[in-house]
């Protein structure tokens, strides 16, 4: 038996921190700090039974806490590799405290290392993360605690495929047990981390999984939640048969709560799906729908964009009169809103259609009414000049 004495002053005394200005050599091969066999006062030779008792471990956890907190200081003053020098002493005494918490240290002290691009730092961590694993899996003592740590360990460090397949793991073990209320918490952070990843069509299947076990027990508030995150998943994907079902999900959530302010937006979304699908008619409908709610509830920039959209569509689609039509509402709205840039916009378009019809007082008229505007803001006066000249020129040939 031996008692481990530790003092707060002795914490670092065996390991002198390099000064902050001191670079390392580049073409000098780097040891692995978590390597290092010096003997560390903290920790004299284990008793014959190989692990410390309760209380000598609690000793150990204080002291190592202490040395954490001096890093913190160091770090804070600015002196990185003194910091990271006390980090890597406590990284490599956490070891005898078993590979939980060794794991969590290590995720702790690599998210530091990854935030400040210490790139040596984070592989060097990186690299234990995945030894004490492989270690662990071919002991057979990779038990669920220490999963469950190296899966937060990944995602602190950034290595978001280890995660991914780690969760994966847990969730296999949950589901066999049957502990649904656990399982429910890895799948939302397996569709974060796969959404982080970029693999949509994972991170689809764990939300729509997530949705369904919403719906099945009324809880409104987290449906809309994994609503929300279908559509930025699907609208990232360019999937717009499955963007388009979800927003009518939403718009019908919105409707059945009586919440009408995001509607509009949502309107004109589910528009531009249908523009997407080659849908025009279907288009039309819901910018129109989406027009007539925002003007209702004064909202001015989403009726504007909702007939910005209309206008274009009809263009797009050989339908100059109505999008005329649609130009000349735009007005209206754009005068509402003492929007002056959208007037412009809208007399510009109106000018286009004219002239692309030959209709050449008419667009003199408009873009006579750009160019007063657009010096009126002192902006874009040459392409209404230019604007100009072009009808004048084409309606004297």
């Amino acid at each position: 038996m031996f008692l481990l004495c530790f003092t707060s002053v002795a914490l670092a005394a065996d390991e002198k921190p390099k000064p902050a200005n001191e670079k390392p050599n580049p073409e000098e091969p780097r040891v692995n700090p978590l390597e290092i066999k010096t003997p560390d006062p903290l920790l004299p030779k284990l008793p014959k039974k190989g692990t410390l008792t309760a209380e000598q471990q609690a000793t150990l956890r204080t002291s190592l806490d202490e040395l954490n907190a001096q890093a913190a200081t160091l770090l804070q003053a600015g002196d990185v590799p003194g910091a990271f020098d006390i980090w890597y002493r406590e990284l490599r005494l956490r070891r005898a405290l078993g590979p939980v918490e060794e794991v969590q240290a290590l995720g702790r002290v690599g998210e530091i290392a990854w935030q400040r691009n210490q790139k040596f730092d984070s592989q060097v961590i990186a690299a234990r993360l995945q030894a004490i694993q492989t270690e662990a899996q071919q002991k057979k003592s990779l038990t669920p605690e220490l999963l469950l740590a190296l899966g937060q360990a990944y995602q602190q460090v950034r290595l978001l495929e280890a995660a991914i397949k780690v969760y994966q793991q847990i969730l296999a073990d949950q589901r066999a047990r049957g502990d649904t209320a656990a399982q429910e918490e890895t799948v939302k952070t397996l569709a974060q981390l796969n959404l982080d990843w970029f693999d949509y069509p994972q991170a689809a299947a764990a939300y729509e999984e997530l949705m369904a076990q919403a719906q099945a027990r009324g809880d409104r508030v987290n449906e809309l939640v994994y609503l929300q995150k279908l559509i930025y998943i699907y609208d990232k994907a360019k999937q717009p048969q499955n963007a388009l079902k979800t927003k009518q999900l939403l718009a019908q959530t919105y409707l059945n709560q009586q919440d009408y302010t995001k509607l509009a937006a949502l309107k004109i979304a589910i528009a531009a799906d249908y523009e997407a699908l080659n849908q025009p008619d279907e288009a039309s409908q819901n910018y129109q729908e989406a027009y007539s709610l925002a003007l209702s509830l004064k909202q001015y920039a989403a009726a504007s964009e909702a007939l910005t959209r209309l206008g274009a569509l009809y263009r797009t689609h050989n339908q100059p009169q109505s999008a005329l039509q649609i130009y000349q509402v735009l007005l209206t709205v754009e005068q509402q809103s003492y929007n002056y840039y959208g007037l412009m916009y809208a007399y510009d378009q109106m000018g286009q259609i004219y002239l692309e019809q030959k209709q050449y007082p008419q667009a003199l008229a408009v873009f006579q009414q750009g160019l007063e505007l657009a010096k009126s803001l002192q902006y874009q006066e040459n392409y209404f000049t230019t604007q100009i000249q072009r009808v004048n020129q084409q309606s004297s040939q």
